[in-house]
C-alpha cells in the first residue's frame, strides 16, 4: 500500500481528497464500465455470500496485458488513488476529540479554516493547530506502519 511518510505529502492528501475521490468513480467508469463502492474494495463476506465463487473486480493478467499503455496507465493511477483514498478515511473518526474529528472531516470534504472555525465557534488558528496535530498523527502511524512492515520484510528475508 503507498505510505504517506511526510507532512507535505500528507497536507496535499487531505487537500486533494475530494478531487482524489471524483477521479476514483471517473477511472472505474472508464476502466470496468461502473463503479465498485468502497466498502468493496476489501470487505470479508460471510455465509453464502462467501460460499459462492464471484469474478474478480479488478482486471486479469491476461486483460492486463491486453490493454494499452493510456489504460494502463489510468488503471495504475486508479490503484494509487484508491491506496490514498483509504488511507486517508481509515482515520475517520480516529482522534481522541470531538472537536479534531469533525475538523478532520471538515478538512476532507474541502471546508476553509474560517467555515470549521465559525461551525465550531474557535478560533482560525485553534483548526490550523488541530490541522497539524492530525498530520502528525498521521505521518506518525505511517512510520510506524513503514517500520513494521521493514522488519516484517526484514524477518522474511531472513528465513
Amino acid at each position: 500500500m503507498l505510505l504517506a511518510d511526510t507532512t507535505n505529502k500528507v497536507n496535499e492528501m487531505i487537500k486533494d481528497y475530494m478531487m482524489m475521490k471524483r477521479e476514483v468513480v471517473r477511472l472505474e467508469k472508464i476502466i470496468f464500465g461502473y463503479t465498485i463502492p468502497m466498502d468493496n474494495w476489501g470487505v470479508a463476506q460471510y455465509g453464502i455470500e462467501a460460499a459462492m465463487p464471484k469474478g474478480s473486480s479488478g482486471k486479469s493478467q491476461a486483460e492486463l496485458k491486453q490493454m494499452d499503455l493510456r489504460e494502463r496507465r489510468q488503471h495504475n493511477r486508479l490503484l494509487v488513488l484508491r491506496a490514498k483514498v483509504t488511507i486517508l478515511e481509515s482515520y475517520t473518526d480516529s482522534f481522541s476529540d470531538l472537536p479534531t474529528n469533525i475538523i478532520y472531516d471538515r478538512l476532507l470534504d474541502g471546508w476553509t479554516y474560517r467555515a470549521i472555525a465559525e461551525e465550531l465557534n474557535v478560533s482560525v488558528t485553534y483548526v490550523k493547530d488541530r490541522k497539524h496535530h492530525i498530520i502528525d498523527v498521521i505521518v506518525s502511524a505511517q512510520k510506524a506502519q513503514n517500520a513494521q512492515n521493514a522488519q516484517k520484510d526484514h524477518f522474511l528475508q531472513a528465513k
